[in-house]
This record gives C-alpha cells, structure tokens and sequence, in this order.
C-alpha cells in the first residue's frame, strides 16, 4: 500500500473491552528482563506528604535510580519561596492547584499550565498565591541549592529523595512503598 492510498488514523481504531494478545518478535527477551510498570494510587498511605522546609511538603511518587529520575508533587502550602536552585537535568511540571512564577522570568503558571526546564539555568520558585501551589514533577539529574548571597548549599538528587521518603516513613512508622521504586 503506497503512502498516499492509507487513510489517516483519527482515534485508536481498537473498541475491545479485553486484552488483545498483540505478536511481539521478542516476546521471550521482553518476559525475561522487562521491568514491569509501577501503579502508585491518590491515597496518602500509599505515598505521604513528606515535610520539605517549614511551608512545603513533596508527596513521592516515583524512583528511577538508573537514570537519576525522581517524579513527585511538591506542595507549597501558602505564599512562599523554594530557595535559589539549578537544574542539571530536564524538568516537566504541570500546576494542578494555585500558582507559581519564577523570579527570573515574566510567566505566571496556574492549574493545567505545563513548565519545562532544562539543564543549567539558575531560578527561584515563588508562589504568591493565597493557597500556595501543587506541582506535579518530573525530574531527571540533580538540583543545586543555594543560599541568598548564591553561595552553593546542597545537591539533591534520586538518593536524596529516597532518603527523605524513606527516613520520613522509618520516623514515623509508615511502611515502605515497593511501587515507588522504577
């Protein structure tokens, strides 16, 4: 079939409500080594609101420590300030609730607005917003900290945040979620 003659796809043509057995040339490699996806639910008990400075939490959602990739919800709870930091690697957050700005740039991001960073530019979080803001992150590589004279505080990176999940849960009795871990 020449590429002129196919039709343009408009929506998945599949309607089955079963799974659909779909041949794969490498089923036996894949059945041996994939790595199975994870599932974390919207219940705080399957991942809890973890203190990060005294007006923000981070709720954890995910691990990747081949990649140094850490996906959580950062909640800053009022008008407040993630300090000064540099990104060395690619960041993609989405605002769920509230607002956020950088002091750097001219944008204002509210719920539904999408943020992409890329590694090596230098800004500063602040929300304004009466109820704070909720953002959803996805983040590779490390995140530089630094105080308000640009004096280098403190890298955070996956094991970083493991360590701030994990000794949250040990403190406080909460059992460790597997399905955090990619």
């Amino acid at each position: 079939m020449s590429v002129a003659s196919r039709e343009t796809m408009t929506a998945p043509p599949s309607t089955a409500y079963r799974i659909v057995e779909v041949a794969e040339l490498y089923s036996d490699v894949i059945k041996r080594h994939a790595v199975e996806g994870k599932f974390v639910g919207a219940s705080e008990a399957e991942s809890p609101w973890v203190p990060f400075g005294d007006n923000a939490a981070i709720r954890h959602l995910g691990f990747d420590v081949r990649r140094n990739i850490f996906s959580n919800i950062l909640w800053i709870k009022s008008p407040g300030v993630i300090g000064t930091h540099r990104h060395r690697g690619t960041v993609v957050m989405m605002c769920m609730e509230g607002s956020v700005r950088y002091l750097e740039y001219d944008w204002v991001a509210t719920p539904g607005s999408l943020i992409t960073e890329t590694p090596g530019q230098t800004h500063t979080l602040v929300t304004d917003h009466p109820n704070g803001v909720k953002l959803f992150g996805w983040l590779e590589g490390a995140i530089e900290f630094f105080d308000d004279k640009g004096t280098f505080i403190e890298t955070l990176d996956v094991w970083w945040f493991i360590n701030h999940y994990e000794t949250h849960c040990r403190e406080h009795g909460i059992p460790i979620n597997p399905q955090l871990y990619l």
